[in-house]
């Protein structure tokens, strides 16, 4: 079956950096897109950063030159690179599935869900 486990969240200061990672099993994971979608309380769970089965990225403009979403595809693990975090980074982060090789701009294109990892950024 799919699991997808994430990690590397945790407290930090502005201005400061985390890695997230999201292994995943159950699946041949290079031929999916996966992406990373925050969610803070009281908040829509949109995607941040993307990246397609051939490797193409795509960043929402609020953490555009700041995130960097990567994979290693032996290791079967998704990254979240995040530098110089704002206190509005702060939420629980969730790497997902894509249904397909394409990257969906829609929620309903993700079939599969990690547990979450909290991020807190404060000031």
């Amino acid at each position: 079956q799919v699991q997808l486990v994430e990690s590397g969240g945790g407290s930090e200061q502005a201005g400061g950096s985390l890695r997230l990672s999201c292994v995943a099993s159950g699946y041949i994971f290079s031929i999916y897109c996966m992406g990373w979608f925050p969610q803070a309380p009281g908040k829509e769970r949109e995607a941040v950063a993307t990246i397609t089965s051939f490797g193409l990225t795509t960043y929402a403009d609020s953490v555009k030159g700041r995130f960097t979403i990567s994979r290693d595809i032996a290791k079967k693990t998704l990254y979240l690179q995040m530098n110089s975090l704002k206190p509005k980074d702060s939420a629980s982060y969730y790497c997902a599935r894509g249904n397909n090789a394409y990257c969906s701009t829609s929620n309903l294109g993700y079939k599969y869900w990690g547990q979450g990892t909290q991020v807190t950024v404060s000031s």
